[in-house]
């Protein structure tokens, strides 16, 4: 997917008067042949074969968003970084407490997992990159990863973490994973007294270090 964004500026009237309204728009074409003119009200079909004869773009009747002020926006940015450290604490407790969980026999693969390749660990495995689809993981301890993964993984701990992948072919203790249950952009699944049990541990997504 390609896009492109543009800043248009826009100016917003009404019809009163067909008379009035032509002659200011001869009269300031100069100002207006660039910018979106917003008619809101009735649009006569001659205004609009006026607008059409003068090359003018022109929109009918829609609800444009109200712009924010400086204050408005610094306040967004405030609460949005509020939220993130809220996440990364939650994060990190909820780390704390897996490691308690973890073997002593600890990998750490940082590198992705490319299309064709095989991981098979005997222990623990941290994924700090992603997994491409063609790919297998494979580790008969637990199992957090931190990007995306399209490929299969195949987990026999007590638990894993993964984000949201639809992608996915998720295989934990044997038991296929349904990707629709792991709707969150970071999920605990966990095996408690023989049950799977999916956990939502962040509902936004983060930037990992």
């Amino acid at each position: 997917m390609k896009g492109k964004q543009f800043s248009v500026k826009v100016y917003e009237t009404s019809i009163e008067d067909e008379e009035k309204f032509i002659s200011f728009f001869n009269t300031h074409y100069i100002l207006f042949k660039d910018r979106l003119i917003v008619v809101q009200g009735e649009l006569s079909p001659r205004i609009e074969e006026y607008l059409q004869s003068k090359s003018l773009l022109y929109a009918n009747n829609i609800v444009l968003p109200s712009s924010r002020s400086r204050q408005n926006i610094q306040q967004e940015l405030e609460e949005q970084k509020a939220k993130e450290l809220k996440q990364q604490e939650l994060l990190a407790k909820e780390f704390a407490q897996l490691s308690k969980r973890l073997d002593n026999n600890l990998k750490v693969e940082d590198g992705i997992v490319r299309s064709g390749q095989e991981v098979s660990i005997e222990g623990d495995l941290l994924l700090l990159n992603r997994v491409n689809s063609g790919a297998k993981v494979r580790t008969s301890g637990n199992l957090i990863v931190t990007h995306a993964v399209e490929g299969d993984i195949y987990c026999n701990g007590n638990f894993m973490m993964i984000g949201n992948s639809p992608k996915a072919n998720i295989i934990f203790n044997g038991v296929r994973v349904e990707n629709a249950l792991l709707t969150e952009k970071l999920n605990k699944i966990e095996l408690i007294d023989n049950e799977i049990i999916i956990t939502a541990i962040l509902k936004k997504e983060i930037n990992w270090a």
